[in-house]
């Protein structure tokens, strides 16, 4: 059997089968405002309420600001904190300001890809994390897309040795159809794409899962909603695209 660890995203498990398989590695790729970060978000909390700890990794916001957000779906990790249930990795501030200073886990220069994974790699450990979240690791390759690949088998390496399931957030341009860096989807165990496509004046959410090793997937685009409780996934419906026409069908 294999061992399976639920998004606790509505209708996103049925697409996998029952959920991402333990200690996998997903890549979690999409273009601007496809809602990356609340799935990113959604998922660890729901294993916070599970007893499970986790860590995210802050890349491109302030962690004052990621409490903040996260907040504004009801899902407030200070108490979570206060337990040891959860961090977050400050690889955003290289620890200047105020704030910055209370953290417990901070990148000093996220240019030092070793100091960034032994950062990480400490609070991961300590916590005994079973999710972790690095948002965005773009960042980390963004003017040097050759090392893309490098750097993600570090990350996975790290992740899966100590056991944590996790999603690595990925960047794309709005046109671009790809993962984020060459390479990348020969180095992670799943791809989950979220889209937000213009027909006819009208965005469309959407998302598809590309691959997940260790599981039958769903194979289909479905149509999602970010709602002020965060993200649905309609595993019934799907997002059939052709030109300029965009239908979603009851499956």
């Amino acid at each position: 059997m294999v061992e399976r660890v639920k998004t606790g995203i509505p209708g996103m498990d049925e697409l996998l089968n029952g959920g991402i398989p333990r200690r996998n590695v997903v890549l979690l790729s999409g273009g601007p405002g496809t809602g990356k970060t609340i799935f990113s978000q959604q998922y660890i909390y729901y294993g916070l309420t599970r007893g499970e700890p986790g860590v995210f990794v802050a890349l491109e916001e302030h962690p004052v600001q990621v409490r903040r957000n996260m907040a504004e779906f009801g899902w407030d990790v200070r108490k979570f904190e206060e337990e040891g249930l959860f961090a977050i990795v400050d690889a955003f501030t290289g620890g200047i300001g105020e704030a910055a200073k209370r953290e417990r886990y901070v990148v000093r220069s996220v240019d030092d890809l070793g100091e960034f994974l032994d950062v990480v790699r400490q609070a991961v450990r300590e916590l005994r994390a079973e999710r972790v979240v690095v948002d965005s690791v773009s960042t980390l390759y963004l003017t040097k897309p050759a090392v893309a690949r490098g750097v993600l088998m570090q990350l996975k390496r790290i992740l899966a040795g100590l056991g944590a399931t996790s999603i690595l957030v990925s960047q794309v341009s709005v046109t671009e159809r790809g993962f984020g860096g060459p390479g990348v989807e020969h180095a992670v165990d799943g791809i989950i794409r979220l889209d937000l496509d213009e027909v006819n004046g009208e965005l469309v959410r959407s998302l598809i899962v590309w691959k997940m090793r260790g599981t039958k997937h769903d194979m289909r685009r479905h149509p999602f909603e970010i709602t002020d409780k965060g993200i649905v996934v309609y595993p019934r419906k799907v997002v059939r695209i052709r030109g300029d026409v965009l239908r979603v069908e009851e499956v």
